[in-house]
């Protein structure tokens, strides 16, 4: 069975693994105290060219968009996102659970406009009603969003220049960033990410770790205790080690951008096998995810022999599906992939 479901299908990097084994019998401080956190965030800090940051490494993605959320804003506050938003769509209501509303806006390829955005917050302000309403606290935006699309630099800067005009901090969900950071069609740079956002989180367990997410604080912000308020979540490891060899890892010789890269040239290569193949897209990815409309009698023959995610009905006789690369796809594996199509 081939498998394009997702990527986070495998289980980690034989780098991570092997320092794993290497560090598994020191005796080390916990709670993300050990040395290996700190030299994890000290590489991270220079890879983002912010001195500055500060970091915080949490185990998975909806558990970091919650805490983050959760920490950053007041009980009165909701977090503006896309329609199709990840914490909008598929957190089963995790932002809600802790009280505070997620407030949509519409999705353009999986991007917000910020010029709907900012009719949006000038609309709240305006209305005489606002103390009775969710106050917008914060904008939630993710980089690649979920269609795999990208904000470009005029994007991302128009959308944090809002933010601050409102005094709202500007969080970006990085689950897949280094696939976002290595594609051929990006001029978002990592540094350019942590100069726009207040806070974001590079992403570990779709880009080669065995589970991690990096929190990234850029300008002071970390709120007050914020260990304490991860620990209420249920969310503080007691072994942080765990996750601090594995960014460390990840951040030492450049493995992180490395293995993102292999990602989008498979992704490239099987993108142009699709085109070859004359198949449809549904809509122009430049990351590691490709969403291709099939008719639903090919989708259920292919399904026999290959992995790969639905996505959404189009109409009665077609289904839009997902193929994703990931850090470890194998180009045979392609190949055999596109023999089947």
């Amino acid at each position: 069975m081939l498998s394009f479901e997702c990527d986070y299908s495998e289980g980690a990097h034989e780098k991570i693994l092997k320092r794993l084994l290497e560090t598994n019998m020191e005796q080390l401080p916990g709670y993300g105290s050990d040395a290996y956190c700190e030299s994890a965030k000290e590489k991270i800090r220079k890879a983002c060219g912010c001195p500055e940051a500060e970091i915080f490494f949490l185990t998975g993605g909806t558990q970091t968009n919650q805490i983050v959320i959760d920490a950053m804003l007041r009980s009165y506050e909701g977090v503006v996102a896309a329609e199709t938003g990840h914490v909008s769509v598929h957190e089963a209501g995790a932002i809600e659970a802790c009280g505070h509303k997620v407030l949509t806006l519409p999705q353009h390829q999986g991007k917000i406009d910020s010029t709907e955005l900012a009719a949006l917050l000038e609309n709240f302000w305006k209305d005489g009603n606002h103390e009775h309403m969710v106050f917008p606290g914060m904008v939630y935006i993710s980089h690649p969003t979920e269609y795999g699309t990208l904000y470009t630099a005029e994007e991302l800067k128009a959308i944090s220049d809002i933010c601050r005009e409102y005094r709202i901090p500007l969080y970006m969900d990085g689950a897949r960033l280094g696939y976002g950071l290595m594609s051929l069609h990006t001029d978002v740079p990592l540094p350019m990410v942590a100069e726009y956002c207040d806070v974001f989180y590079i992403g570990g367990t779709k880009v080669g770790a065995l589970c991690g997410e990096a929190v990234v604080f850029t300008k002071h912000n970390m709120p007050a205790h914020f260990l304490t308020i991860v620990k209420q979540h249920g969310a503080l490891m007691a072994k942080g080690r765990v996750l601090g060899v594995q960014f460390d890892t990840l951040f030492t010789d450049e493995l992180y951008f490395e293995i993102s890269k292999h990602a989008i040239e498979l992704a490239e290569y099987m993108k142009e096998g699709f085109r070859k193949k004359g198949l449809e897209f549904f809509i122009d990815s430049p990351t590691n995810q490709q969403f291709l409309i099939l008719e639903n009698s090919l989708m259920e023959e292919l399904q026999k022999k290959v992995a790969f995610s639905f996505w959404e009905t189009l109409d009665d006789s077609h289904t839009v599906v997902r193929f994703a690369t990931s850090w470890a796809t194998q180009k045979e594996n392609i190949d055999r992939l596109l023999e089947l199509l």
